[in-house]
């Protein structure tokens, strides 16, 4: 039926078109949004909610940061993309602003976080074989058990999660997978082949799980022992989100490469990097690495604004102060269908008792309390909120929160 023919038929909602015609990858929850602001996002039937999830760390800066659009906007009635087989006006004073800010000599800019990881895993390789000296073709990456880089079919050849691998190998080799947080078997798995050693500080996916004290500083101790990489994926964790800078900072630890991504695009387009120390880098020339869009004069902009608003309003100091009362206020409600809270900063998990609802239909009270968020793992709520989040917004999510444990049954 043509509905300009019959301007009465009624159209699909937008949940039944993406039904209709998108593939089936994801199962969101029951919503349509519509408009965002700072920590507020709107449906289409005007009703707001608190995100509590800041879209796995992409929008740390809030909806609509005022600043970011800014430079969003001027850049893009300027110039956008050029490709990098020219250079921007834009672009070095970006490279300057990330490597000054992690301590790291290099960055290669990307665009996905699991691109960052890609270009990660090539320059390992390369300086296992030209520096290290490892047999060509032979060079092998420790990775922890749990872990989540993004999509691409190498990363996900070395998840542990089944679903992740199901139906989509062969999977490149060359990857060993140990537990994560344990030390002896970390050094264990640290051959003469091994190039590097690939973790998240805090892994998100796998259920905002923090390592023992000391795990990150030992990594550290291991690689340069053995003369591995460590190499520390930083995308959901990295630029305030734990509460520092960077999550390695909490240990004082400095990595030989650095994966960014999520935060540094403002919330606004995809903006990833690669950062490593001179020796790394170096391995690339022209015509090993390069992305169509990675480094082009509006992601640059954007991603220089929004490191800028990081130190600028102090947002890694304000997730510490607010992740302290929401880990405390989740603490204090003593509620038993509540079996551990974790986290540090603003990236909090909160793992439900085992014999307790699965925690998609808390999500799904909390939509109904005007909080969204997203579970993980069938038993753990994800709560991290923007930066820019306040003290009562903390405290409305945690009532909330109560709420949804007593309409799920606790």
């Amino acid at each position: 039926m043509n509905d300009r023919l019959h301007p009465t038929a009624t159209r699909p909602s937008p949940i039944d078109l993406e039904a209709r015609y998108g593939a089936h990858n994801y199962h969101p929850l029951p919503v349509v949004l519509t408009r965002g602001e700072g920590v507020w996002l709107r449906d289409t039937e005007g009703r707001r909610y608190l995100d509590m999830m800041s879209a796995y760390s992409a929008v740390s800066f809030g909806h609509g940061h005022p600043v970011l659009v800014a430079a969003l906007t001027e850049q893009a009635a300027r110039l956008a993309v050029t490709s990098r087989a020219f250079h921007s006006d834009r672009l070095g004073a970006f490279l300057e602003r990330l490597c000054t800010l992690t301590g790291m000599d290099r960055a290669l800019p990307m665009n996905s976080g699991a691109e960052a990881v890609e270009t990660a895993l090539k320059a390992a390789r390369k300086w296992g074989y030209k520096v290290k000296g490892i047999p060509e073709g032979q060079a092998r990456i420790v990775v922890a058990a749990g872990n989540f880089a993004g999509r691409t079919t190498t990363i996900v050849g070395f998840s542990s999660e089944a679903q992740y691998r199901d139906g989509f190998g062969p999977f490149a080799p060359g990857f060993d997978s140990v537990p994560f947080g344990d030390v002896v078997a970390l050094e264990a798995a640290v051959g003469e082949h091994t190039c590097a050693v690939l973790l998240e500080p805090i892994q998100g996916e796998a259920g905002i799980v923090v390592p023992p004290p000391g795990y990150l500083r030992a990594a550290r101790e291991l690689c340069t022992r053995r003369k591995v990489l460590l190499i520390c994926d930083e995308i959901q964790t990295g630029l305030g989100r734990t509460g520092r800078r960077l999550a390695v900072d909490h240990e004082d630890v400095v990595p030989d490469g650095l994966t960014l991504g999520k935060a540094l695009g403002g919330g606004l387009l995809p903006v990833s990097a690669f950062l490593a120390r001179e020796d790394v880098m170096a391995q690339f020339t022209p015509g090993d690495h390069g992305s169509t869009f990675g480094g082009n004069p509006l992601a640059a902009a954007v991603g220089l604004a929004a490191l800028d608003v990081l130190e600028r309003e102090r947002l890694a100091e304000r997730a510490a102060a607010m992740g302290r009362r929401l880990i405390g206020a989740l603490e204090d409600l003593d509620h038993p269908a509540v079996h551990e809270v974790r986290g540090r900063g603003l990236l909090v998990g909160v793992e439900l008792a085992p014999d307790f609802a699965p925690a998609r239909a808390v999500c799904e009270a909390l939509m109904a309390e005007g909080v969204l968020t997203k579970d993980t793992h069938g038993s753990v709520v994800r709560l991290a909120p923007p930066l820019v989040v306040d003290g009562p917004q903390i405290d409305f999510a945690v009532a909330a929160f109560a709420r949804a444990l007593k309409a799920c049954g606790g």
